[in-house]
């Protein structure tokens, strides 16, 4: 497994917070659409982050490994299910979504599944998004 990352995987990656950001602070400035619009692109990030280990298992060499696949799907579900919630949880539940695969893809990682280097834009990212995500629940309350 490569432990480099492409040269535009961090500029992309930052690119990626900018919506979570901007959307956080339209709620802070009293643009209540903004919540949705945080709450859609969350869910729409959260399935990306499952969508991404689904098509590491079917790249795999041999049978496809079947917890990879659950994680695959669980986080699209997630998100699903967080746009069917009352604002408030839905995003909370995104954060949650976000760091919790975070958390399964450090596992990954220390059983050689994920690059390190991965890994530490991962958590950054993560974190990043979390944050906006709970300050949106927080705001919408």
């Amino acid at each position: 497994m490569t432990q480099t990352l492409h040269p535009l995987a961090r500029p992309l990656g930052a690119a990626g917070l900018l919506p979570f950001l901007l959307l956080a602070l339209a709620l802070a400035a009293g643009f209540p659409q903004a919540g949705p619009a945080l709450a859609a692109y969350g869910a729409t990030i959260l399935a990306f982050l499952g969508a991404v280990h689904w098509g590491l298992a079917l790249a795999a060499p041999g049978p496809a490994d079947p917890a990879r696949l659950v994680l695959g799907v669980v986080p699209a579900l997630l998100a699903w299910l967080a746009l069917l919630l009352p604002l408030q949880p839905g995003l909370a539940l995104l954060a949650a979504g976000i760091l919790a695969t975070a958390a399964v893809e450090q596992r990954g990682m220390r059983a050689g599944l994920l690059p390190q280097p991965y890994m530490r834009l991962r958590w950054w990212l993560s974190g990043g998004a979390g944050f906006c995500l709970l300050a949106g629940a927080l705001l919408a309350g």
